[in-house]
């Protein structure tokens, strides 16, 4: 895959994206969340079995680049976002696991990113942000992912103090899976995508897809969808498998 923006990498079957403009704080531009956004689709339909999400520098990600914002009407803001929207969906509309690993500040935008990503690992030096609040460009956007992961309480406390808050708050809160070292922050990351995509890639992209159908829905409602997801899938090859694998005492055989 030929990128210009941000870089890729695949190593046994996991594949790394990174920001690579530490210089300018990693912003998101309009160039960076098309190519992202892209690679992240492609990556969809590979083999590959699971995301990384990382980062050069000081700044994980600092959110939208405000070079883009400046004199831009009303239809070209509504573009911009729509293209945000459609990166922050497609981390969670592939069916590999998708995990950021946060080695700094991930702020506004940033910060909806690593809210976004089915997992998250923090360097002890990483810190998030939602810095609207303190200013006159209330991070509504980023509010959609943040109150998600975290709580209406937080996300409120985040939303309207612009506050920073470290790793270990984002741990408590539920922006991140672990706090780690810098660095161990490689390792833990790579241990923790391999142990996430492990098993059946068919399931995984079921359960995945499945998670995000179901966890809006009233329990009835979600209930009812789940049934008939793990209905088929327990029908479905990989599922089949499984269970025969079970019952005769032997490791399953996976589909490619």
């Amino acid at each position: 895959m030929e990128l210009s923006h941000v870089s890729f990498e695949e190593h046994d079957s996991i594949a790394t994206l990174a920001f690579t403009k530490p210089e300018r704080r990693n912003p998101l531009s309009l160039e960076v969340m098309l190519e992202l956004r892209d690679a992240l689709r492609a990556i969809g339909a590979s083999k590959a079995r699971g995301v990384i999400l990382g980062s050069t520098g000081p700044v994980y990600c600092a959110g939208h680049d405000y070079a883009d914002l400046v004199n831009r009407d009303l239809a070209g803001m509504r573009q911009l976002l729509v293209v945000c929207t459609e990166l922050m969906t497609a981390l969670q509309a592939i069916p590999q696991p998708v995990i950021a690993r946060v080695q700094g500040l991930a702020t506004g935008a940033g910060c909806q990113l690593v809210a976004a990503c089915d997992l998250a690992i923090a360097s002890q030096d990483a810190e998030f942000q939602t810095p609207g609040g303190a200013g006159g460009l209330f991070c509504t956007t980023p509010m959609v992912s943040v109150s998600r992961a975290v709580g209406r309480k937080r996300a409120l406390e985040l939303l309207f103090t612009g506050d920073k808050i470290d790793a270990q708050s984002a741990l408590e809160w539920g922006l991140v899976n672990r706090v780690v070292p810098a660095g161990e922050l490689e390792s833990a990351t790579d241990a923790l995508i391999r142990r996430a995509s492990r098993g059946s890639a068919f399931s995984k992209g079921l359960g995945k897809q499945a998670y995000y159908a179901q966890i809006d829905l009233d329990q009835p409602k979600a209930y009812a969808y789940a049934m008939e997801v793990m209905a088929a899938n327990a029908v479905a090859e990989d599922g089949q498998e499984s269970i025969r694998a079970f019952t005769e005492k032997r490791r399953p055989q996976w589909k490619p």
